[in-house]
């Protein structure tokens, strides 16, 4: 495999859902994830990138739900590049007002999601963070075209512009990988929202999904009348993630926890269309 990348297993599909874990809080959410993929039917390989902040004893509950592990070192970024994108930097010039993100949130680390590039034995891949649920199959995602990805609303029809990099569909392909390398660590470089805003650089004619491709839950209090069950295919959990606790925003997303939790655990998850909606 190329450098800086390393399968335990053979490709078995030419089309992947991948998703990437950190450190052992992304663990958790990575696991409550493949168990949602896996319940919507898809016959594509579902792929973890895994940095060597998590051991590989720890990932078998992954392996146990069909995932193929891919290890990955972090991007070879310059010590400046490194400086300016460490967590105490990143919240201190670019704070997140809208919501809370936890101590276990580390941007630099987001940069190594440009691996997925590398993994050339896919025709197609759909990224998805390890902090969202699948709760449809998007399967019909792997024919859009690169790059495609939701915007990133939460707050208000003015978010249209930007997009959010929880959910999107690349070609993996390692030429644009090394173009992306060159073009990410450049003299002075700093991406405000690490890869989100380096991807939309880099794609600025990306192609607009659906927000229901990528609900983030700040919709369930901010846009209620934006939220229709029936419609999600992937609900992300944007800032706070459900299994904190304490959880700052537990009273205002209870329903969405507790939705979490259900695929998180062994036993039976709650009947979509069955969930009440938020309240206006």
């Amino acid at each position: 495999m190329p450098e800086g990348i390393a399968a335990a297993a053979p490709a078995k599909s030419r089309q992947a859902y991948v998703t990437l874990v950190t450190n052992a809080d992304y663990l958790i959410g990575a696991r409550a994830l493949l168990r949602a993929i896996r319940r919507t039917g898809t016959d594509a390989d579902m792929v973890v990138l895994m940095t060597g902040a998590v051991p590989t004893e720890e990932a078998a509950p992954l392996v146990a739900l069909g995932a193929r592990l891919v290890r990955v070192e972090l991007l070879p970024t310059s010590d400046a590049f490194n400086l300016a994108h460490a967590r105490d930097r990143i919240h201190g010039e670019a704070p997140f007002t809208k919501g809370e993100k936890p101590a276990f949130h580390t941007p630099l680390d987001n940069f190594a999601k440009l691996r997925l590039w590398q993994l050339v034995e896919y025709d197609s891949v759909v990224f998805v963070d390890a902090d969202t649920l699948m709760l449809k199959n998007c399967d019909r995602l792997f024919h859009y075209p690169e790059f495609s990805a939701a915007p990133n609303v939460y707050e208000s029809l003015a978010d249209f512009h930007r997009m959010n990099s929880g959910v999107f569909t690349a070609r993996p392909s390692l030429a644009t990988f090394e173009r992306m390398i060159a073009e990410l660590d450049q003299p002075g470089a700093f991406w405000r929202r690490t890869d989100q805003t380096f991807l939309q650089h880099f794609f600025p004619d990306w192609h607009g999904l659906p927000v229901f491709d990528n609900m983030l839950q700040y919709v369930w209090f901010n846009m209620p009348e934006l939220w229709d069950w029936g419609s999600i295919h992937i609900l992300h959990y944007q800032y706070e993630k459900p299994w904190q606790d304490p959880h700052p925003k537990a009273a205002k997303l209870a329903p969405l926890i507790a939705l979490w939790e259900a695929y998180a655990g062994d036993g039976p998850v709650p009947v979509i269309a069955s969930l009440p909606g938020p309240l206006a």
